[in-house]
């Protein structure tokens, strides 16, 4: 009989939640990660009294009441409401695109005249079937909206040029004919109040966590410790990369501390323009209206993944989506293995989606 029933490969919200679930059934569990906190890409580091998103951005959002009462029963959220800025060429303009978008852009105030102007220039693009993500866009929100909004920002996120992107990378662009600069239109929104790290730490309350442990450094060792493996990692490296690799987009984080109470007004600022190397500026004490003599900024810049680089964003094209089947179908046959998270299904998850899923594969496996 092994030591644990559960090794938990990850220390994400999948591997959290799925390790809290099993944990009420009264099994052992074990929690690894190679990262010296626990938390994954949710991790928040406290500077100068600030809980630093430390890997980008977390905005809760669920139209699910189920998983937003499961959240809340560890921690509190507040009423934080996500409403981004861009900064194209100096002028600032509301996200997601709205009345006050379309005003800044053509000084309307009407919805009729908004909607008048995008399907003029809808119109002015023709009708072929898009074959590209520039095409794409135009097809959906004319030039003005796509030059001055979406151009620059995407090809710096994916680091290629609109005509090489793939069409379906926009599959539609809300378009509001109101003012309303609420980025998210589900009905639960927020930050935990003294941020994530609450949430994992009541996950993870009563569970052995080990951390700065790579599960790849001593695999055997590792799987021979419990019945089960939770595996919430890359699925090409569990798999020896023996199809090749699957492609990521990464992130590059640069923190720093500013001697002011306010930087930019703002949580969330994106910017547009190509000759700024980074895609948006976070300044986190907003996200929990602090009142902090100083502040944190993090300025993100998108980079290419690669083994060397913490894998983010999947590039889900269809060269990538194909090399995902062949190691998935791997991966059906190893029923001594649970796959589960953003890497090792290889989509991109909102948190409460991840969430979701860990509660829904825990409910089958425990609540037969």
């Amino acid at each position: 009989m092994k030591e644990y029933d559960f090794l938990i490969v990850g220390s994400g919200l999948f591997g959290n939640v799925f390790a809290h679930q099993a944990n009420k059934h009264g099994k052992k569990c074990l929690v690894i990660d190679k990262r010296p906190h626990t938390g994954g890409n949710s991790y928040c580091k406290e500077i100068e009294g600030i809980n630093v998103h430390y890997y980008g951005a977390h905005i809760f959002h669920t139209n699910d009441e189920t998983i937003w009462d499961f959240v809340n029963s560890f921690v509190e959220f507040n009423r934080y409401t996500n409403s981004p800025l861009a900064i194209s060429k100096d002028q600032a303009y509301n996200l997601p695109f709205n009345m006050n978008t379309f005003y800044k852009l053509w000084g309307v105030i009407n919805p009729s005249e908004a909607k008048k102007i995008i399907e003029e220039q809808v119109k002015e693009f023709g009708s072929i079937s898009p074959q590209n993500l520039e095409e794409q866009a135009l097809s959906i929100v004319g030039k003005d909206i796509y030059h001055t909004l979406i151009k620059g920002y995407t090809e710096k996120q994916w680091g290629r040029d609109a005509k090489d992107l793939p069409a379906f990378i926009i599959k539609r662009v809300p378009l509001r004919f109101n003012y309303d600069n609420n980025y998210f239109n589900d009905k639960y929104q927020g930050i935990p109040i003294g941020g994530y790290n609450k949430l994992n730490e009541g996950l993870l309350e009563g569970i052995e966590v080990k951390l700065n442990a790579d599960y790849f450094s001593d695999r055997e060792y590792f799987d021979s410790l419990a019945d089960k493996i939770v595996f919430t990692g890359k699925l090409d490296e569990f798999h020896n990369y023996q199809f090749g690799e699957l492609e990521y987009r990464s992130l590059r984080f640069e923190h720093e501390i500013l001697p002011i109470e306010n930087y930019q007004g703002n949580a969330v600022v994106n910017f547009i323009d190509k000759d700024v190397p980074y895609t948006r500026i976070l300044e986190h004490k907003h996200f929990e209206f602090g009142k902090q003599k100083t502040t944190v900024i993090t300025r993100e810049y998108p980079i290419e993944g690669g083994k060397a680089n913490e894998p983010y964003y999947p590039v889900n094209d269809e060269k990538n989506n194909e090399l995902f089947k062949q190691y998935e179908k791997l991966s059906l046959s190893n029923s001594n293995v649970i796959f589960g998270g953003r890497l090792a299904e290889y989509r991109y998850y909102d948190m409460h989606q991840v969430i979701g899923a860990a509660l829904s594969v825990t409910k089958k496996m425990f609540n037969k």
